[in-house]
């Protein structure tokens, strides 16, 4: 039995899948499972894995999609590894990910997770140097120190730190919290780390670049924007903080998640249900030009509200996360 587990979900990419997939075969720690578990890909995924002769490598295909959280949770499932580590189909692990992060598990056995920097790299893996220093002051990780986080609920919740697809973990202490969380897909990361953080378990801070994290393509559709707020909202509303200045902020960011999801269902057409978000989070963030707009919007025709917003979104300063794909394109 492999001490190791490593899991590359996986669906409709196999143009990047074995550059993740070499990137595990590479490790200079070789005690692992690699487990490709494939979301029914319609394109040559099977035949991009049946390409790889090493008797480590498991693969799950499933015949239908069944979703991110359920494609993800198949391959934790069949792990038998001690420790277990997640990360995406377009991502890779650098050399000694494995080795430096079994370590610091193995020497400390009161760790449940180890979490490491990473590199931002670009649709042709190329890695870049400019981005990956602004994510690593963007999300809090310049200022983290290597050792065990003290304050994991404020750096899991609040700072959004952590990465799981550059965490080794315990495969107990996944177990504990039950792993992913359906109703959380398209946040199921954010949810993992914060659910481990509430129950006490003990990360630590690995500040070397060990992990390669991919920037790439367009913007995010409407329909996959509305998903991940939704899941977003759901997640912030069942966690309940005993710090009681991170309580605060997790209603003030319940009451801005509010205000986002509200906004894009009014632009959806979804009229009724957009409103009562914005006045939900009018209540804790008081009135703002941006609710009062969504709210005046919400009387005017649908495709009158799309047309506006879409002209509003050109003359709004980009955010982080265009920035970056600026600078990896």
């Amino acid at each position: 039995m492999a001490k190791v587990s490593v899991c590359i979900p996986t669906y409709n990419r196999s143009h990047y899948l074995t550059y993740a997939v070499n990137s595990v075969l590479n490790q200079t720690y070789s005690d692992f499972e690699l487990i490709i578990c494939d979301d029914g890909s319609p394109d040559n995924t099977s035949e991009v894995v049946a390409g790889f002769q090493d008797s480590r490598i498991r693969y799950i295909r499933h015949d239908k999609n069944m979703g991110r959280s359920r494609n993800m949770r198949s391959g934790f499932d069949a792990s038998q590894g001690e420790y277990f580590i997640k990360f995406d189909d377009d991502d890779a692990l650098t050399p000694e990910f494995l080795e430096k992060t079994v370590n610091i598990l193995d020497t400390n056995p009161q760790v449940d997770f180890v979490c490491t920097n990473h590199w931002i790299i670009n649709k042709d893996s190329k890695r870049v140097e400019s981005a990956t220093q602004e994510n690593a002051v963007r999300w809090g990780k310049a200022q983290l120190t290597k050792g065990i986080i003290q304050d994991l609920d404020w750096q899991t919740f609040y700072y959004q730190s952590l990465q799981v697809g550059s965490t080794l973990f315990r495969y107990s202490c996944l177990k504990e919290v039950d792993y992913m969380n359906p109703k959380a897909d398209g946040c199921e990361d954010f949810d993992l780390l914060v659910r481990l953080a509430l129950i006490g378990k003990v990360g630590y801070f690995l500040p070397k670049y060990l992990m390669e994290y991919r920037f790439h393509g367009g913007q995010t559709s409407l329909g996959q924007n509305l998903h991940f707020l939704q899941a977003k909202l759901y997640c912030i509303q069942n966690y309940q903080f005993s710090d009681q200045d991170l309580e605060e902020k997790r209603k003030i960011k319940l009451a801005q998640t509010q205000q986002d999801l509200g906004l894009r269902l009014i632009e959806q057409g979804k009229t009724s249900e957009g409103r009562e978000l914005l006045t939900s989070s009018k209540q804790v963030l008081g009135a703002s030009k941006r609710t009062n707009l969504g709210l005046l919007m919400s009387y005017l025709p649908v495709n009158f509200r799309q047309f506006l917003l879409k002209k509003f979104r050109r003359w709004k300063p980009k955010n982080y996360t265009e920035k970056v794909r600026a600078q990896t394109n």
